[in-house]
């Protein structure tokens, strides 16, 4: 008997094959990639035992460890699953078309909202005042902007300015910038537990990457000991100049 391989076994080896990277992908992000290995063993070894030898007694141990497996997992890593659906509904959000229907009017007011930040980010840099700025897009990040304060303010380079400044009680934690406005400020953000991360970032730096682990979130830090501007984005930071980071929140905001 011949070895068929037709259209549905191609797919449904790329469907099982894109699972397999996209749960890498997310237990990696979450500092938990020899979890994705162990459970990768186990569930290797389940398919042998129950599929390939058919041992039944073996397998129905396999079986029984295998449900309530699945539960003890759901349980443990609830949020990191939650944050992964979360991040792929929003890939397919209805707001995402709302870009092809802005008015000149709000791309004005989007070029001067750009520029607001830009200066504010520059002058800082130059004081090495220490800041962290979360740009949202269309996931809903109400969560984290509960853990701080409310302002729904306009967004302007005098008010950053004034909101990362040292001797001020919201100079501690993070910015959010929301549809157009300075919603909150002092907000907690989730640090990442990456071991990838170069030392010389400090715990802003770890809180810009860990938004942006879990969200779809844009985020800006300015260094407080080097003054040096970096970028998270879909997990990977970088240093920008101004420049740079112009052309960035151009395209964000």
């Amino acid at each position: 008997m011949g070895f068929y391989i037709g259209f549905k076994d191609i797919i449904d080896i790329f469907l099982v094959a894109l699972i397999l990277y996209e749960t890498f992908r997310l237990l990696h992000r979450s500092g938990m990639t020899n979890l994705f290995w162990g459970l990768f063993l186990f569930v290797f070894a389940w398919f042998m035992v129950s599929y390939v030898f058919q041992l039944e007694l073996t397998g129905a141990l396999f079986d029984r460890i295998i449900s309530v497996g699945a539960i003890a997992i759901l349980i443990i890593f609830q949020d990191p699953i939650r944050m992964f659906f979360s991040r792929l509904g929003s890939r397919f959000n209805v707001q995402v078309f709302q870009r092809y229907f802005k008015n000149s009017q709000n791309h004005s007011a989007g070029e001067n909202e750009v520029i607001q930040v830009v200066m504010a980010c520059k002058k800082m840099s130059k004081t090495h005042t220490g800041a962290l700025i979360v740009i949202t897009r269309e996931q809903d990040l109400n969560d984290y902007q509960k853990t701080g304060e409310r302002l729904d303010a306009v967004i302007s380079e005098r008010l950053i300015q004034q909101i990362f400044f040292k001797n001020t009680p919201l100079h501690d934690g993070a910015m959010f910038i929301c549809a157009g406005k300075i919603s909150t400020a002092a907000c907690i953000l989730p640090v990442s537990q990456r071991q990838d991360i170069p030392q010389n970032y400090g715990l802003r730096h770890r809180a810009a990457l860990g938004i942006t682990e879990r969200t779809d979130a844009l985020a800006i830090v300015v260094s407080e000991e080097t003054g040096l501007i970096s970028v998270a984005d879909n997990d990977k930071i970088q240093t920008v100049k101004i420049d740079e980071l112009s052309r960035i929140l151009s395209s964000v905001m």
